[in-house]
């Protein structure tokens, strides 16, 4: 390394950790009610107007007064969504009695294959209490993106498709604002004693 890069690198160095330690004292002046404001996360959740595997309209204000867990995903899923649906059906089922007040709902990614009659079809091999939703494509996507999911038709060799989304469970308040992801890689029962705390 020459001599003249090595002074270039040393002053951008020092250029650096003199930005870090202003922006520092800059946000400890500024006091507690403005750093937090720094790291605050984008909102999780919010209206959408959907329906269920029975034909009935549902909306955000239906879910008011239970904790409930939200899932995208789609019914021709070879093996995230069957696992992921059947690993909630267990939390539920972990639940007992309180599981009626709860609630869980797999949103559709694929509306153009997933009508209200395929959706009840698939969840009848998992527990009654989840409730599968669809609706058209620009309602779908308006209730992704209030729920920052990512999703994206991929077409197959076949000539079929298949879909890319998100993978994540969310945890909502019986107010409907987003708690956490909600881990399913442990025990039913202990993930089911974390759902109870929000009845």
């Amino acid at each position: 390394m020459t001599r003249g890069r090595s002074q270039l690198l040393l002053i951008l160095g020092a250029f650096a950790a003199g930005l870090v330690l202003c922006l520092g004292a800059i946000a400890l002046l500024a006091g507690p009610s403005v750093a937090p404001s720094a790291f605050r996360t984008a909102a999780i959740g919010g209206p959408f107007r959907l329906v269920d595997q029975d034909g009935r309209p549902v909306t955000e204000q239906d879910m008011k007064g239970k904790p409930f867990l939200v899932f995208f995903g789609f019914t021709h899923c070879p093996d995230v969504c069957p696992t992921t649906l059947f690993d909630i059906s267990e939390v539920l089922r972990s639940l007992g009695p309180d599981a009626d007040r709860a609630a869980a709902l797999f949103i559709t990614v694929d509306p153009e294959r997933d009508s209200p009659a395929s959706l009840k079809d698939y969840l009848g091999s998992f527990d009654p209490h989840l409730r599968g939703l669809t609706g058209d494509a620009e309602a779908l996507a308006s209730v992704a993106k209030e729920y920052r999911v990512y999703y994206k038709k991929v077409p197959l060799d076949s000539g079929d498709y298949t879909m890319d989304h998100t993978a994540i469970v969310y945890l909502m308040d019986k107010d409907g604002r987003f708690v956490s992801p909600f881990s399913l890689k442990r025990k039913p029962e202990v993930a089911a004693a974390e759902l109870r705390k929000y009845l």
